[in-house]
């Protein structure tokens, strides 16, 4: 079986990642055959023989292959031995969070052979929808005013968004949440203070982003919204460096608030590409863990910061 996840709403495709690796535990207790694999630097023949590997306990293997698309050399040697992973019993995952080119081999195989699911970025009514279920999972009561707020300071970055709503839901402690509520403790999209974090993580000064980090978690920011920022910013970085190298004007070839582009433009020279690629990596795999439990996020922030 061949499952593909992928879009820019990276939340929920995480979430739904998430949703099949719990499923698959509950049924494979051993957890020798849940595999991750770094699709950047993955080789086809070392892809080959884990799928040949015959497991000891005799479980069908999750193998999870990350952000495979611009490894061409795998791809090629992918599809052409394509329909043995087709009729697999082991489960291949291919989850991508970059954007694809929509004529890409692998795209067409994969939305054709495969369990595919697109996220879409959520928007309008799609959005405050969401965001309205995700107070109501939580016990919580907002008004049409308070959504329309929370909406407009945070748009559809759900990272974001699932740690503010967190907040508010603490804050109120069963109360209606109120637009005041949200003026008072929900800070807009733009985070300025976190580029000197990632500025730090840049030039490779560890104490001072630890500092920062610090001083962030003393003035009462969320560390799951810290680490959700620094994986929106590098995220950024990532795809602007991309452009800069294309010789594409990172202005206006993105939705991102020029304010943004401009300081991740910066950013961005302090970094080779496969240096961002490998750090978003790195992020990618310590949020997983957050999210299946096996570290907490403060944590977590200080690995990051710490191996990066």
């Amino acid at each position: 079986m061949i499952i593909f996840l992928y879009g820019p709403d990276t939340y929920r495709s995480r979430q739904k990642l998430s949703e099949i690796i719990k499923g698959y535990q509950k049924i494979h207790k051993s957890g020798l055959n849940l595999k991750y694999l770094d699709g950047n630097r993955l080789i086809f023949s070392d892809f080959y023989d884990e799928t040949k590997q015959i497991s000891i306990f005799k479980e069908k293997k999750l193998i999870i292959l990350t952000n495979v698309f611009s490894n061409t050399e795998f791809k090629k040697k992918f599809l052409e031995k394509a329909k043995v992973f087709v009729n697999s019993e082991n489960i291949l995952v291919f989850y991508e969070e970059n954007e694809i080119p929509k004529k890409d081999s692998l795209l067409v195989f994969l939305k054709k052979q495969a369990k595919s699911q697109r996220f879409e970025l959520l928007k309008g009514e799609s959005l405050k929808k969401w965001t309205r279920m995700e107070f109501k999972n939580l016990g919580a009561k907002i008004d049409n005013q308070a959504l329309d707020k929370i909406v407009a300071f945070v748009d559809n970055n759900l990272w974001q968004m699932v740690n503010e709503i967190s907040k508010l839901v603490s804050f109120k402690d069963g109360q209606e949440i109120r637009e005041k509520d949200i003026e008072l403790l929900v800070r807009p999209k733009i985070e300025p203070n976190i580029f000197k974090t990632i500025d730090a993580i840049a030039s490779k000064d560890k104490k001072r982003a630890l500092s920062l980090l610090k001083s962030h978690l003393e003035k009462g920011d969320s560390p799951f919204y810290l680490f959700s920022m620094i994986n929106f910013q590098f995220r950024n970085l990532l795809v602007i460096k991309d452009l800069i190298e294309r010789n594409l004007s990172p202005f206006g070839s993105t939705k991102l608030h020029p304010f943004v582009v401009k300081k991740s433009c910066a950013l961005s020279r302090k970094f080779e590409i496969l240096e961002l690629k490998k750090i978003y990596q790195k992020i990618f795999r310590v949020d997983l863990n957050v999210k299946t439990g096996r570290i907490g996020p403060e944590a977590a922030l200080d690995l990051l910061i710490t191996e990066a």
